[in-house]
């Protein structure tokens, strides 16, 4: 009996990782086009809680970006400064995520959203709704700013990202593709199974540091595109200031930002999570 007692801890030790994995499951991968999500409410409703979070984040950060740059005019110091417009995006998408998380995943984002269909965590269906009522919404937060700002709003640029004068094209997309890798790969971080199985107990932990990320990248990054790491945010600016040095950055933060999201995804889920590998020993083990 002491023998056998001994082999069975022994192979515990051995084991110890398959034993830790157990107070936790991974979710299930959904399916690639999902259309049976078609008759559910629950598809319409996160659909409207993206199209209004991501309303309230234009309205927010723009018209932030547009009272900065008046207040600014006649006093350098007059306005929030660079830190104050970081603030209010890292800010606001921690107040949004929080809010929106359990009914959509607080996405508020088109590559927010690419990523988690690329880690099949969302249908394509719900990813393409998704990004639709996203661009929609900012679109609407963005002429709502216009709306209340109308002396200022075309005179400020909008809120609208460019590549700032003194950056190339390539700098701008490169900016792009790795603050948008920041933010991918924090949210898939935070959002993991195995951690949030870990921390249950803090509810408030997710979205803290996906909005904290938010900051810091804004704050790398205005100064040379204005921080775009979101294209509804580009987006929906761009169509309500309607100016050709806007559209014509445009396609940089869709590029850059698909580019970094699918970068993140990959190293995320094959590499730190190994899915795939993870897939291929568990098929090993059974043959």
């Amino acid at each position: 009996m002491a023998s056998e007692e001994i082999v069975q801890e022994e192979q515990q030790q051995l084991n110890g990782d398959e034993f830790a994995a157990r107070d936790y499951a991974d979710p299930v991968p959904q399916p690639v086009l999902g259309t049976s999500e078609l008759q559910r409410w629950s598809l319409y409703r996160a659909a409207i809680a993206e199209f209004v979070a991501t309303l309230l984040f234009l309205y927010l950060t723009v018209a932030t970006v547009i009272g900065h740059k008046r207040l600014s005019e006649d006093d350098a110091c007059g306005g929030v400064g660079l830190l104050g417009i970081a603030w209010a995006a890292g800010g606001t998408i921690f107040l949004l995520v929080y809010c929106t998380a359990g009914i959509s995943g607080g996405h508020i984002n088109p590559a927010v959203t690419f990523g988690l269909l690329l880690a099949r965590k969302v249908s394509l269906l719900r990813a393409a709704l998704y990004m639709a009522a996203q661009c929609l919404g900012a679109a609407c937060g963005a002429g709502i700013v216009r709306a209340l700002n109308s002396a200022h709003f075309v005179q400020h640029g909008g809120g609208a990202n460019v590549v700032d004068a003194g950056y190339s094209k390539g700098a701008g997309l490169g900016a792009e593709v790795v603050g948008t890798f920041v933010l991918v790969y924090t949210v898939l971080s935070a959002t993991d199974a195995k951690r949030s199985a870990r921390d249950s107990h803090i509810p408030v932990l997710a979205p803290l540091p996906i909005g904290f990320v938010v900051f810091v990248v804004h704050l790398a990054t205005i100064p040379i595109t204005g921080t775009g790491i979101n294209p509804a945010r580009s987006f929906g600016a761009a169509v309500v200031y309607n100016q050709r040095n806007a559209w014509a950055d445009q396609w940089i933060f869709w590029v850059g930002p698909l580019i970094g999201a699918a970068i993140a995804t990959l190293y995320h889920e094959h590499v730190l999570r190994a899915s795939a590998l993870k897939a291929r020993g568990s098929f090993k083990d059974r043959v």
